[in-house]
């Protein structure tokens, strides 16, 4: 048996798998927001549960904001504020009494769509988040990428590719920097775009639920969105040329994406034709713990 573990902001999600994938068990909890020994304990508890529950104990990977820095071992980068500069891996390990595995949500995510979710069997796979922020990961041959400085896949942190003149120099980010991907592709951003265009604030789901055709300004935001998207994956695509991409997170439910996007890319991709897929994710709201859950070796 496997357990995976969100740890989210607002929640702690739990699921236990068959070493096939067979999902065994789900438990929920709310977050102890912050509070780094109140998380601690949230995360020994629901792990106690989940093996009373089943009746036995599984290996335990854990997916979380930030990721942890190979440099000092602490976790870096989390907008869950309170992990950050804390030595989550360590801690967690001396509280249980074995090894752990942990890595970024969107790793997570990533690591689910490729073992058996829209990805499964593909080669290489390139997972995206789209939601509160802009996040990836990479999965090579079933393996996850991390690399030597722990950021891979972080492609929302670069500048938008091929800026238009009122896309520079961009929103301002929360890492300190200016027009980042993640400024554009977000959910609070494409809703941004539309605000600067019409003054009324709609999230995502409500602007593609106004494109049918009576919403031109909604048509406009979206394609605007597309078009952005487009620009930010072919510049992926030139460096990893991944097979599949994958789209999770609340943006990536608008249907459209899938059909538009690829149309658009080729311009920007280097090459004559364009084979990779683009594709949502299987597992939708459930891949990041999941994809936690196989964090350990499939073999193990």
């Amino acid at each position: 048996m496997r357990i995976g573990i969100d740890l989210g902001g607002s929640k702690i999600e739990a699921i236990a798998l068959a070493d096939g994938g067979q999902e065994l068990l789900r438990e929920r909890i709310a977050s102890p927001r912050g509070c780094y020994d109140a998380t601690l304990q949230a995360l020994v508890g629901l792990i106690a549960e989940v093996e009373r529950k089943i009746g036995a104990v599984g290996s335990i990977g854990i997916g979380t904001p930030g990721a942890i820095s190979p440099a000092t071992g602490l976790i870096k980068n989390s907008n869950s504020v309170w992990l950050n500069g804390k030595p989550l891996q360590r801690d967690l390990e001396a509280l249980l009494g074995r090894p752990i595995h942990i890595a970024n949500d969107a790793d997570c995510f990533a690591l689910s769509e490729a073992v058996d979710g829209a990805a499964a069997g593909a080669a290489s796979v390139f997972g995206v988040i789209l939601g509160t922020g802009v996040g990836g990961g990479i999965v090579i041959n079933g393996q996850l990428l991390r690399g030597p400085n722990a950021i891979a896949g972080e492609w929302g942190h670069n500048p938008m590719p091929w800026p238009r003149w009122d896309e520079t120099p961009g929103p301002l980010c929360y890492c300190g920097k200016q027009g980042c991907i993640e400024t554009f592709l977000s959910g609070p951003g494409l809703s941004r775009d539309h605000y600067d265009l019409t003054r009324k604030r709609l999230p995502a789901n409500e602007l593609a639920a106004q494109c049918d055709g009576a919403h031109h300004l909604a048509e406009e935001t979206l394609a605007r969105y597309e078009e952005r998207l487009a620009r930010a994956l072919a510049s992926v695509i030139n460096v990893i040329d991944p097979e599949v991409i994958v789209l999770g997170g609340g943006v990536s439910n608008i249907r459209s994406l899938y059909q538009r996007v690829p149309r658009l890319w080729g311009q920007y991709v280097f090459s004559d034709v364009v084979n990779t897929h683009l594709l949502p994710a299987r597992h939708g709201d459930s891949s990041g713990v999941r994809g936690a859950a196989w964090l350990w070796p499939v073999n193990r």
